[in-house]
């Protein structure tokens, strides 16, 4: 099973603050979910608090924690206590690919097993507290980048990259 993270990083990393996205990309959101649709989306806790507990419709929503007692507020999710039990959950759905959504310290973890990094780069340098770490594009081949502009819906300039691990 291919194990991909999907992240949104500003230029100097920053992923989030305050639990929150720092940018309102629409066309970032469209990618995400046409990425990850009906594919297994592992996160940590906070994501999923960040998500009001919400499972993302048309996914299989797994989530690490050691809290065996998460429950969502709607809909269905499973638990993982760990990274490995995780990717076995994913592994269980059958699908080739399973996909890292955040935050920080999941993506750090998944880093290392990581064969694809789906990045929107944000050309933007806020402040933050969560910042992806880990990525060094020398371990990586870029497939793909596509470049927008800043607009009347995007306030930043963005890139959609595609990365995968040199073999």
């Amino acid at each position: 099973m291919i194990i991909s993270l999907v992240v949104a990083a500003a230029e100097n990393n920053v992923i989030g603050k305050n639990n929150q996205l720092l940018w309102h990309l629409p066309n970032d959101l469209k990618f995400f979910k046409n990425t990850t649709w009906a594919m297994p989306v592992i996160m940590g806790r906070k994501t999923f608090e960040s998500l009001k507990k919400q499972p993302l419709n048309g996914r299989f929503n797994i989530i690490i924690t050691s809290q065996k007692d998460l429950q969502a507020a709607t809909g269905k999710i499973s638990i993982a206590g760990s990274m490995e039990q995780s990717l076995q959950l994913a592994a269980e759905t059958d699908c080739k690919e399973a996909f890292v959504i955040g935050g920080g310290e999941i993506f750090k973890e998944f880093m290392p097993k990581a064969d694809k990094v789906y990045l929107t780069r944000v050309h933007a340098q806020p402040e933050g507290d969560v910042y992806l770490q880990g990525f060094n594009e020398n371990e990586w081949n870029l497939k793909f980048a596509f470049d927008f502009p800043a607009d009347e819906k995007h306030a930043y300039p963005y890139t959609f990259q595609l990365w995968e691990r040199v073999q």
